[in-house]
């Protein structure tokens, strides 16, 4: 086996993945999967700005797992990535200085070990979109496929669009025949010899983390940071004294940062209101504002939603803790709104007993289940013909979804642009051809064997 290594340094934490393949492996073929992963302690590498030397050694108890993961002959062949995304953008736009010594001191780090370390980037929010579609599409076979006599098929079924739900920005990525009238938004690729015309956008300051400080914000804004003020998304039972520099250290809550000082402590207390929820999370959104035939929301053209999505990261934990704590199915987006109400009408305690190990994401879910249902039918444009389309998963197979996996196929050219040689699959081909003569063979002689071995009985008689 051959193993590559990809860090995901995202904008809540850090994920690494280390992925195995056949050492014979072609570049056509589609057999690399997940070998193990380990979630990184702690906060994401971003989060590590006044100490950016701590942010490389949080990688270390992952790393030290992947020395062990991966056999010690095949270190210095393995490659190891590490790609950050929109928590290192936040931070980038914030102050660049900053997330630059942040990223040297992940890649100093990185260097210590014996793997191939082929460098730490930020990747935009249009590559982090584009590579979780090439891993969704990659993984459930939609690119190609080996048949049974070996030969290397392309489906004839279409590609899945990708929606991931991070902690910082969101992305909605899928094949489109419609024409894409904004050129930014309009990737064109081309696997294993066919051509694909792809829509991607990232939003930014859209990740759940980004949402709920934003959502802080306009509830402080709404009763004039008051000592205590309301919070309608929080359920009945449950406040919390916060710093206003907790709120206020994003660029995406900056431009609303009061006049008070930062170390200003305010107390919110949750008080279960889904329709004041619903109706503040909807002020985040710009539905109105569009220079194109069509927008999802801040202006940004979106051709129609077509065909089946995988909807994975908190898209895939929130629709989840609908299905299996509040035990309600989410088939339609009448299902979502419903569920999102429930939450939001139900009480702290109750919700402790429901789910006391998720204790530290509990008072959050109202308002996630809330957005996650305006992104998706407002936003989006799902509709009750459309939105059973989407598949809320988590895995293909025993392999995490997500851009990692894209972005290591794209960066080692494991899927090629031209279709596949077919000189391995007839190889393959005679193999299955002899085998198959071989046991038509061996049944054929062992019925004639039984028949001559009968006949010979009854000649006896």
């Amino acid at each position: 086996l051959q193993y590559g290594i990809v860090l995901d340094a995202g904008s809540s934490h850090t994920a690494m993945f280390v992925y195995k393949w056949p050492a014979d492996k072609e570049n056509d073929t589609g057999v690399v999967s997940e070998h193990s992963m380990c979630d990184v302690e702690g906060p994401g590498i971003s989060s590590y700005s006044s100490n950016p030397l701590a942010a490389g050694t949080s990688l270390e108890h992952c790393l030290n797992q992947a020395l062990r993961d991966v056999p010690k002959e095949k270190h210095a062949g393995t490659p190891l990535y590490l790609g950050a995304t929109a928590g290192m953008r936040l931070l980038n736009i914030a102050d660049a200085q900053v997330s630059d010594a942040v990223l040297r001191a992940v890649a100093a780090t990185l260097k210590t070990y014996p793997f191939d370390f082929r460098g730490a980037k930020i990747l935009s929010g249009e590559e982090e979109g584009v590579f979780g579609w090439v891993t969704a599409n990659y993984l459930l076979e939609n690119f190609i496929k080996r048949g049974w006599l070996g030969e290397w098929i392309q489906p004839q079924k279409k590609t899945l669009g990708a929606m991931d739900f991070g902690g910082a920005s969101t992305q909605i990525t899928f094949e489109t025949r419609d024409t894409i009238e904004s050129p930014r938004n309009e990737v064109m690729l081309k696997l294993y010899g066919q051509a694909y015309k792809v829509y991607t956008h990232s939003f930014l300051c859209y990740g759940r983390d980004q949402v709920l400080k934003r959502l802080l914000s306009k509830f402080l804004q709404a009763e004039s940071y008051q000592e205590t003020v309301s919070h309608p998304c929080w359920p009945v039972g449950y406040n919390k004294s916060l710093l206003l520099s907790s709120i206020y250290d994003s660029p995406c809550t900056e431009k609303e940062r009061p006049g008070l000082a930062l170390n200003t402590t305010v107390t919110l207390v949750g008080t279960g209101n889904g329709n004041l929820c619903a109706l503040h999370v909807s002020k985040l959104f710009d539905f109105i504002n569009c220079s194109f035939s069509h927008c999802s929301f801040d202006g940004v053209f979106q051709p129609k939603v077509s065909g089946n999505f995988i909807a994975f990261s908190a898209f895939f934990y929130t629709v989840d803790f609908i299905q299996t704590v509040m035990g309600r199915p989410v088939h339609l987006p009448s299902d979502l709104k419903d569920a999102a109400e429930t939450i939001c009408a139900t009480s702290w305690s109750e919700l402790l007993l429901k789910a006391p190990k998720l204790e530290k994401r509990l008072p959050d879910y109202c308002a996630v289940s809330t957005f996650v249902y305006l992104l998706t039918t407002k936003g989006y444009s799902f509709n009750n013909h459309s939105f059973p389309n989407i598949a809320f998963q988590k895995k293909a197979g025993e392999t995490s979804i997500g851009w990692a996996l894209g972005y290591m196929l794209n960066l080692t050219n494991m899927i090629p642009a031209e279709k596949p040689s077919s000189h391995k699959s007839m190889l393959y081909n005679y193999w299955v051809i002899l085998i198959l003569l071989f046991v038509v063979t061996t049944l054929t002689s062992l019925v004639t064997a039984i028949c001559l071995l009968r006949h010979s009985k009854s000649s006896i008689i």
